[in-house]
């Protein structure tokens, strides 16, 4: 199946979703240039194509949520690549719904492994599928925003978003 990917102009910046035609296999985070936001594509789904129409309506939806709308996102994801552990990590983390915030340490009880919470964050960090796995709802224990790949200031200003603010 020929890879495809989108670019999606948002009220944050341009997102990238990409993928193979088994479901979505990456989306970008916000970036302040077209250019930022297609760094990497090549690496992570070689061969794509431009094809505004290869996921649905997920495009209108992630503006829609950059705009601060409550938005679901139940589009099939393609976990090619990724590993049994981090897979389960994702589902879980998906379940988390708009507005909430859950901790490592829950994520961790919720998949079984009570005492996986670094490896939790580990998982996170690999995250190919941001706000889709909404893994910015997921914070330390102590409250602290623990970390992001776009940013301590992005996975915030998402936070505040989803919180009315």
């Amino acid at each position: 199946m020929k890879a495809r990917y989108t670019v999606v102009g948002t009220k944050l910046g341009w997102v990238v979703v990409g993928g193979f035609g088994k479901g979505i296999s990456r989306i970008s985070l916000p970036e302040s240039s077209l250019e930022a936001a297609l760094a990497g594509l090549d690496d992570s789904i070689p061969g794509a194509v431009e094809d505004a129409s290869a996921f649905g309506d997920l495009p209108l939806r992630l503006q829609r949520y950059f705009d601060g709308e409550m938005v679901t996102f139940p589009d099939k994801l393609d976990f090619e690549g990724a590993t049994t552990f981090e897979q389960v990590v994702w589902k879980a983390t998906r379940s988390i719904p708009y507005g909430e915030v859950k901790s490592y340490a829950w994520v961790a009880h919720r998949i079984g492994k009570p005492r996986a919470c670094r490896a939790v964050g580990g998982a996170m960090a690999r995250n190919r599928f941001p706000i889709v796995v909404p893994c910015h709802r997921v914070v330390a224990s102590d409250g602290s925003l623990g970390g992001f790949g776009g940013g301590l200031g992005l996975k915030k200003r998402l936070l505040d978003m989803e919180a009315g603010g």
